[in-house]
């Protein structure tokens, strides 16, 4: 394609946005941005330097330190996707944890951090030809975008999604722990002041509770292919 689009994935945690970006990207060769991984790697500094607990969180300390914080993504062959680099070290994994998801969405709520994340994405899809993920992507970091996406699927559903991943791991988790982790991130994203997670006006919701992955990527190439029609 000559002229690349800009394509916006929100929607509610453990819907599968990365993975489809991740297939979208691949299929029309775009650059794909994982925006909550970088809101991760901020929450690990964050929880390694002791400034976000379970039971505390030191904002001002945090804020002041972000100028500390140097976020990458660097494409590993092998597996075919970029992994996320944090002061130039890979925290792929670590980012992953249920103790990182715990505490995500409180670190993600803090105007500053969402200041500088929002600056660092946008800079990434000037150009276009980027498939982008998050909560905000089409309402705050690329409102213009071209083609906006909103993932949803039930509760249980996107809980069971992301217990079966925990357990793939070798996590020691429990399925209750991951379904209230999964409400309570609902409950924080969609209910705080800065960016809150909201479907943009112009958005096609996909609830894929009962939908595959091949399903989803063959609807959404379909909207991609209509944008060059």
């Amino acid at each position: 394609m000559n002229n690349k689009i800009t394509i916006a994935i929100d929607g509610f945690s453990s819907t599968g946005k990365s993975t489809i970006a991740k297939l979208i990207a691949n299929k029309y060769n775009y650059i794909y941005v994982d925006s909550g991984a970088m809101y991760r790697a901020v929450t690990l500094f964050a929880k390694n330097n002791n400034f976000v607990s379970k039971a505390f969180l030191n904002i001002e300390e945090l804020v002041n330190n972000l100028e500390n914080i140097t976020l990458s993504f660097n494409f590993n062959k092998e597996f075919g996707f970029a992994e996320m680099f944090l002061n130039g070290v890979n925290v792929e994994n670590e980012i992953r944890t249920l103790e990182v998801s715990q505490l995500v969405s409180k670190v993600a709520a803090i105007s500053e951090v969402r200041k500088k994340l929002v600056a660092e994405q946008q800079k990434m899809g000037v150009n276009g030809g980027v498939v982008m993920d998050g909560r905000d992507i089409g309402t705050v970091v690329f409102p213009k975008a071209d083609l906006k996406l909103f993932m949803t699927a039930s509760a249980d559903k996107r809980a069971t999604r992301r217990y079966k991943e925990l357990l793939d791991r070798g996590d020691n988790v429990s399925f209750d722990e991951i379904l209230f982790n999964v409400q309570e991130r609902d409950r924080i994203d969609s209910t705080r002041k800065d960016s809150p997670l909201i479907k943009a006006d112009d958005a096609i919701e996909f609830d894929n509770s009962d939908m595959g992955i091949t399903e989803q990527f063959d609807r959404i190439c379909a909207l991609v292919d209509r944008k060059f029609s």
